[in-house]
């Protein structure tokens, strides 16, 4: 088992626990929550022997195999089931110790290293690794592919897999579901209930951690506080701590009044009872997350959108697609105020490529879209993190949309996204991603958007901020069109689900369990095109060719993105020469200002350009991961 007694931890001289002793027991499930940097993964490196303790000990059994997901991934042109394999770290080292063996002909040892693979399952591992790839939404040939012809986002899935076939004794996950749609995560979820090891997970996905955890340690204050049961379960005894101290929570009493009434207004309608069932789920939750959420700081609503055209936007016919390749056909989607829709589909589908088309980003290949006069559009995206001054400040931000609001206005607003103080002044560069995240549901907030499009808004965001996300949205008076894999998210604000699959978008009748068991009948097939017929079986010439103008059809977009990388290493490699030079301490001398205020120029430009660059290759890989996963 794990023991921790009496334990203080610091990094960077910043104190993260204090007398600290938690027990955690072999085959044990935990889940480690609390806000973003109050320590979580600096745990994690202390389990893994990268960080010391100031006081008091850890103790991890010294026999236990320990495994994680890597951060980094290089782009090797090692296939992607190889890479996988390697997580394996004793199968590696046993087929090395093979090849030696037989090499020098030594027959008794490579008998007995045969044995050794035998025993630890050697001989099925490429099984394994093949149906952990399938799992995480790999197709058979993709698995055949090298690491480096995919996106970042599936890297990191590859670095999951390596991490579950590693047979480890620990298996420590920061955020498994960060970079997974919500098939990859109900696969997850059953296949981590099944691992025998002890698990810790880091996630602020309330419905994975019910799932998989039997144990919540809730890190606040300094303070590491062990919680029986799933998250639900931690949710309801801290609440009760928690509402010992507070007496009333007007906020939460307003929110319930809201609830009841969605479903005293539609429980018995046919239409809509499905969704009065899921805010009855909202409300039944309630009473455990308003405390958490009054003790976050993060408090934010949807102001009235200044006027609500009816219909915001109109599809009719419409295909879409990148360059030659179609990805959807005949779309027929109507948007008016009070739509609240959730897109469904196996990664790869199509689900952001129709936001990017409702955004504006993307235009049609053909058909007709409407947009009414009088559309104000709030579009969440990932890549929008990227877009932010990296040299203002959050009020800065703020105060370029509005020149004519006061600064303790703009500071009353952005407070609510836990931007107060000295925060609201920070320059946005030094940020983390869910501190940009919510900078940018801010900004998006404060133009009182009528048509919404979030396309996963939760990602990078810690438990509380999404809770305040989802209060938001229940008061929220547009149309909104949501992605996401948080099935919270979904089942509390969502009232309408569309199936994007097969080149199509169709409503779909039912809700995430019914969805869950979609994804069940359709495990095993794989989809296809207009074009496909399931009874046809091509021949093993037709295979060949058809693979060929595969090949053909992706060299273009593989030769973008191949340039794309080489153009961001060349500015790294000369903004990290520019950034060496201002390591020079001399340079700050009053003789050498005009050497430093050009050497400050160059790297501010070449900061940019690589800004640019990263752009253009997330671009160019996301087109390459939509040809591919068609």
């Amino acid at each position: 088992m794990i023991n921790i007694r009496d334990m203080a931890l610091m990094r960077g001289g910043k104190r993260l626990l204090q007398d600290t002793s938690l027990s955690l027991f072999p085959g044990h499930h935990v889940g480690l929550v609390g806000r973003n940097g109050t320590g979580k993964s600096s745990l994690f490196g202390l389990l893994r022997g990268e960080l010391q303790v100031e006081q008091g000990s850890c103790d991890v059994p010294s026999q236990w195999r320990i495994a994680s997901v890597k951060q980094e991934t290089p782009a090797l042109q090692r296939s992607a089931i190889d890479y996988v394999l390697d997580g394996d770290t004793e199968l590696r080292a046993l087929e090395q110790r093979l090849e030696q063996a037989e090499s020098a002909h030594d027959g008794v040892a490579i008998g007995a290293l045969h044995d050794q693979l035998a025993t630890i399952g050697g001989y099925d591992a490429n099984a394994r690794a093949a149906s952990l790839l399938d799992g995480l939404g790999f197709n058979q040939e993709q698995i055949s592919q090298p690491v480096a012809a995919f996106s970042g986002g599936w890297r990191m899935r590859l670095n999951l897999a390596q991490a579950l076939i590693a047979r480890a004794d620990l298996l420590l996950l920061d955020e498994p579901t960060n970079h997974l749609d919500v098939d990859a995560i109900f696969w997850l979820e059953d296949w981590l209930k099944r691992f025998p090891g002890t698990l810790i997970v880091i996630s602020h996905d309330r419905d994975f951690l019910d799932a998989v955890a039997q144990q919540i340690i809730h890190i606040e204050h300094q303070a590491a506080t062990s919680y029986s049961g799933n998250y639900s379960s931690f949710e309801r005894q801290l609440s009760e701590r928690l509402a010992q101290q507070q007496a009333q929570f007007d906020k939460e009493q307003t929110q319930r009044k809201h609830l009841q009434a969605y479903i005293d207004r539609f429980r018995y309608k046919a239409s809509k009872a499905r969704q009065a069932q899921s805010r009855i789920k909202a409300l039944e939750r309630l009473q455990s997350s308003a405390p958490l959420l009054a003790d976050s700081g993060f408090q934010f609503s949807f102001r009235e959108p200044l006027a609500l055209p009816n219909p915001l936007l109109t599809l009719a016919r419409v295909q879409a697609g990148y360059g030659d390749k179609v990805v959807l056909r005949d779309i027929k989607f109507n948007l008016v105020p009070g739509s609240r829709i959730g897109l469904l589909g196996r990664n790869g589908a199509g689900k952001s490529t129709l936001v990017k088309l409702l955004a504006g980003e993307l235009k049609a290949q053909a058909g007709v879209i409407e947009l009414s006069s009088g559309v104000r559009l709030g579009y969440f995206a990932q890549h929008q993190l990227e877009l932010l001054d990296v040299n203002a400040s959050p009020l800065l931000h703020l105060q370029r949309l509005d020149e004519k609001a006061t600064e303790q206005q703009l500071r009353d607003f952005i407070g609510g996204f836990g931007f107060s103080g000295e925060q609201a002044l920070s320059q946005v560069g030094p940020m983390s991603g869910g501190e940009k995240a919510r900078l940018v549901l801010a900004l998006i907030v404060y133009q009182r958007p009528n048509m919404l499009l979030l396309d996963e808004p939760t990602n990078h965001l810690d438990s509380t901020m999404r809770e305040a996300l989802v209060f938001a949205l229940q008061d929220y008076q547009g149309a909104m069109v949501i992605v996401s894999h948080d099935r919270h998210l979904l089942r509390t604000t969502v009232d309408e689900f569309y199936l994007v699959a097969n080149q199509q978008v169709q409503p779909f009748a039912g809700d995430l369990d019914d969805y869950h068991d979609w994804l069940k009948q359709h495990v095993a097939q794989p989809q296809t095109t207009a074009n496909t017929s399931a009874s046809n079986t091509p021949s093993r010439k037709d295979e060949k060719r058809e693979a060929a103008q595969r090949r053909q059809a992706l060299k273009p977009l593989k030769d973008a993105l191949q340039k794309a990388e080489k153009i961001m290493a060349q500015h790294e490699q000369a903004l990290a020469a520019v950034t060496a030079q201002l390591g020079d301490n001399d340079l700050y001398s009053a003789e050498r200002k005009a050497e430093l205020t050009q050497l400050l120029s160059q790297q501010a430009q070449l900061q940019q350009h690589l800004e640019q660059a990263e752009l253009a290759w997330m671009d160019a890989a996301e087109a390459l991961q939509q040809a591919e996963a068609e």
